[in-house]
C-alpha cells in the first residue's frame, strides 16, 4: 500500500494538563543532572567546554506546568497516522509531536514502549511530562519545556514523492525554530525522521538536542550500541568513564541488572556507525540509527531498586510492564550544549525500525561479537549509506511549503516572524496563530505601548530576549512595564536593574502582589531570608484582597505564591505567619498532596509531631513531585527511624 497520512482521536485515561503557573519563573527548577566539581575537573577538553556552556539560569519565558493532577478520566487526544504495509506510526501532535506508537505490522509488533495512560509528572524542564514513546528534546538539559505543549502539524510532499508529517515550532529557551519530519516510504520497515535547528539571530546559540525512545523492559532485554565504554551519571551527581557492557561485577546492558536510576552515555568512536538497539531474549526489537551529526547515544536505566520501580507504577498503571529509554543525541552526554552560530543550521536525519539478529550472539558473553552482530543485521536491512542517501534526498523537501495542515501550535512562533520578518521556508508561522497571550506584545510592537489589562487578572507571561527587553525600556513606564521589564533584565543576569524596576513599579502599582513577589525571589537570591519572607507575606495577602473569584487563573496564582510563602516563612521559623497562609488558601488547594506535605512540615514546626504522622498514614500523592527530590524522605525522617514506606519512597540514588 503506499503511504497514508490521516488524523484520528486516540482515547486513553488521562489527567488534564491544567493551567500554567501563573508567576514568572525565575529559577530553573531543581535540577538533577549537574554534576560535581571534582568530576568536571577528569573531563575531555570538548565535554567540559560544552558542560560549561551557558547552562540556564532561569526558565523564562516559559512557564512552569504544574496544575496536573492524578485522577485520569478517558480523553480523546488529536493524532496523527502514518502508515503502509510495513510500519504504523501514531503521532500526538498536541504533546510535544509525540510518537506514541510504532507497530511493526507483518509481526503485529509495538516498537515502543506505549504508555497506555496520560499521566504528567515533573520530569520536563518546566514541569509537565509524560513517559512513553519517542520524544523530541531541544532546549537545554532535561526533558523539553515543550514535552506537553501543541506544535504545528502538516502534510508536505516527501522525497518520494508521496506525503510526509512535519511538526514545527519556535522553541523558546533558547529563541529558535525547529522542524521533524516523519518521512515513511512505500514499503520501508524504517521510519524516516529529518530533523531541522535554525538560528534565524546574528548571535550564536547554545543547542541541545536529545530523542529519547521508551522502549519497554524485561529480564531479558539488552539494550546494545557500538562503545567499549560510558560516561556513567548517576543521581550523585557524578560523571565517571566505566567500561561496557559490566561495571561493578554486573552487566549493565541489561536494564534491570542497575539497581538505581542511572544514564550510561556512550563514547562511540567518530568513525563509527551511529546506532543503538534493544533486543529481547529472542534478538528481536528496535533498532535506531542516523546520520552522524546525531552524534551521542545513550540508556537510562530506572533500575531494580524501591525507587525507580515506585517511579515507573507513578508513570503508568499498576502491574503494567516498565520502560527503559535509548537515546541519540547531538553531543556525548546530555549535559552540554553545543555551539550553533548565527545564520547557521543543525540537520540530520534518523531512522527507526524493527531488526532481528541471532538471540545467542546477542545475549553471549563476547560483547564484541554482539555488536558485531547487530551491526551486521542492521547493514542487511538498512545500510550506512542507505541513510546517508535518505538524507540527502530529505534535505531538499526541508523547505517544501505545507500541503494540508493538521493541529496549530503556538503563536509565539508568529510573533517572533512578524518582529523580526525573518523567512524560515518551510515552517509557516501564520499571523492566524497569534492568541490572547501574544495580544499585547503585539500592540507594543506596533504601538510602542504595553496596554493595561482590560480587568484584574495575574499578568500575562514576559517576554524576555534583547529586542523585547529593549521595547518594554523605551515604553511609557507604568507598574505593569516596569513589572515585565524587571523580568526581562532579571533573565539578563542585571539583577540589580530588575530589583530597581521592581521597586519602581511598586510605588504606582494598583496590583502590588506581582513586583512584591519578584523582589521577594531577589531577597532570596541576595542572602536576605528575613526580608523574603516578609514580602512573601505581604505579596499574599495583597493577592487575597485583590483575587476577584475561584476561576483558574486566580486558584492557580494563590496557590503557587501560598506555597513559596509558606516555605520561605518556615526557612525563617516564623510559623505564626505560616499558619496564617495556610489558612487562607482554598480547601480544595489545602488537599492536594504537594500541600499535604507542606502542612506536615508546618505541623512539626509547630511541635505536633503526631499531627504531622497522622497525614502520612491517611496517605497522600505528590502529583508534581520533582525528578530526584526527597523531599517525602526527609519530612520522613523527622516522624521516624522506620523505613519509609513504598508509597512514598521516589530515591534515585543510595540511601544515606
Amino acid at each position: 500500500m503506499a503511504t497514508t497520512v490521516r488524523r484520528t482521536v486516540l482515547t486513553l485515561p488521562a489527567a488534564p494538563v491544567g493551567p500554567a503557573n501563573p508567576l514568572p519563573a525565575l529559577r530553573t527548577l531543581d535540577e538533577t543532572h549537574a554534576i560535581d566539581e571534582r568530576s568536571r575537573r577528569d573531563l575531555p577538553r570538548e565535554m567540559a567546554r560544552q558542560i560549561g556552556y551557558e547552562p540556564l539560569r532561569t526558565l523564562l519565558p516559559e512557564r512552569v506546568r504544574d496544575g496536573y493532577g492524578r485522577e485520569r478520566t478517558p480523553t480523546g487526544l488529536d493524532a496523527i497516522v502514518i502508515e503502509n504495509d510495513r510500519l504504523r506510526a501514531t503521532v500526538l501532535p498536541g504533546l510535544g509531536g509525540r510518537v506514541h506508537s510504532l507497530v511493526h505490522k507483518p509481526a503485529n509488533r509495538e516498537l515502543l514502549y506505549r504508555n497506555p495512560v496520560f499521566q504528567p509528572a515533573d520530569f520536563a524542564l518546566n514541569g509537565a511530562w509524560y513517559s512513553g514513546g519517542i520524544e523530541w528534546n531541544i532546549g537545554a538539559t532535561g526533558h523539553t519545556a515543550l514535552s506537553c505543549a501543541p506544535l504545528h502539524a502538516a502534510v508536505v510532499t516527501a522525497p518520494d514523492g508521496g506525503e510526509m508529517v512535519r511538526l514545527w515550532e519556535w522553541e523558546r529557551l533558547r529563541d529558535l525554530p525547529f522542524q521533524v519530519d516523519l518521512w515513511l516510504p512505500a514499503d520501508s520497515d524504517f521510519l524516516h525522521v529529518g530533523v531541522r535547528i535554525r538560528n534565524p539571530h546574528e548571535r550564536a546559540a547554545p543547542v541541545y538536542w536529545w530523542s529519547n525512545i521508551a522502549v519497554q523492559e524485561d529480564r531479558t532485554t539488552r539494550v546494545l550500541a557500538p562503545a567499549d565504554e560510558a560516561w556513567h551519571f548517576g543521581y550523585e551527581r557524578s560523571l565517571r568513564r566505566v567500561p561496557v557492557p559490566e561495571f561493578r561485577g554486573e552487566d549493565r546492558t541489561y536494564p534491570l541488572r542497575t539497581e538505581h536510576p542511572a544514564d550510561y552515555f556512550y563514547e562511540v568512536p567518530v568513525e563509527a556507525r551511529k546506532w543503538i538497539a534493544s533486543l529481547d531474549e529472542s534478538g528481536r526489537g528496535l533498532v535506531q540509527t542516523s546520520t552522524d551529526v546525531l552524534r551521542g547515544r545513550k540508556l537510562f536505566v530506572w533500575g531494580s531498586g524501591r525507587g525507580g520501580r515506585r517511579w515507573q507504577r507513578w508513570l503508568t498503571e499498576p502491574d503494567t510492564p516498565g520502560y527503559a529509554e535509548i537515546q541519540a543525541g547531538l553531543a556525548r552526554t546530555q549535559l552540554e550544549h553545543v555551539r550553533l552560530e548565527g545564520g547557521e543550521e543543525f540537520s540530520w536525519l534518523e531512522s527507526y525500525g524493527p531488526l532481528a539478529a541471532d538471540a545467542g550472539t546477542v545475549h553471549g558473553d563476547n560483547w564484541a561479537a554482539a555488536c558485531a552482530e547487530v551491526e551486521t543485521r542492521l547493514a542487511r536491512v538498512l545500510p550506512r549509506d542507505a541513510v546517508d542517501a535518505a538524507y540527502e534526498a530529505w534535505r531538499p523537501c526541508a523547505d517544501a511549503e505545507p500541503v494540508r495542515t493538521l493541529a496549530t501550535g503556538s503563536g509565539w512562533g508568529a510573533l517572533e516572524v512578524l518582529r523580526a520578518g525573518v523567512k524560515l521556508p518551510g515552517t509557516p508561522f501564520d499571523e492566524s496563530a497569534l492568541g490572547d497571550e501574544q495580544a499585547p506584545w503585539r500592540e507594543l510592537l506596533t504601538t510602542g505601548v504595553l496596554p493595561a489589562p482590560r480587568r484584574v487578572t495575574p499578568p500575562g507571561p514576559s517576554l524576555v530576549s534583547p529586542p523585547w527587553r529593549d521595547m518594554l525600556e523605551t515604553a511609557p513606564a507604568d507598574p505593569l512595564t516596569e513589572y515585565h521589564l524587571g523580568v526581562a533584565q532579571w533573565h539578563a543576569g542585571d539583577l540589580a536593574q530588575a530589583v530597581r524596576s521592581w521597586e519602581r513599579g511598586l510605588e504606582l502599582a494598583p496590583s502590588r502582589w506581582p513586583l512584591l513577589r519578584c523582589l521577594a525571589v531577589a531577597d532570596q537570591e541576595g542572602g536576605h531570608p528575613e526580608r523574603a519572607a516578609e514580602r512573601y507575606l505581604e505579596a499574599f495577602e495583597d493577592l487575597c484582597q485583590e483575587r476577584r473569584d475561584d476561576g483558574e487563573n486566580w486558584t492557580a496564582a494563590t496557590a503557587a505564591l501560598g506555597r513559596e510563602a509558606i516555605e520561605s516563612l518556615l526557612t525563617v521559623s516564623r510559623t505564626v505567619d505560616a499558619r496564617s497562609v495556610w489558612a487562607r488558601l482554598r480547601p480544595a488547594v489545602q488537599q492536594r498532596g504537594r500541600f499535604r506535605l507542606i502542612h506536615a512540615r508546618l505541623l512539626l514546626a509547630e511541635g505536633y509531631h503526631d499531627e504531622a504522622r497522622a497525614i502520612f498514614d491517611a496517605g497522600f500523592e505528590v502529583a508534581d513531585l520533582r525528578e530526584g527530590e526527597e523531599s517525602l524522605n526527609e519530612v520522613w525522617a523527622r516522624l521516624t527511624d522506620e523505613p519509609i514506606p513504598d508509597a512514598y519512597e521516589y530515591r534515585m540514588r543510595p540511601g544515606e
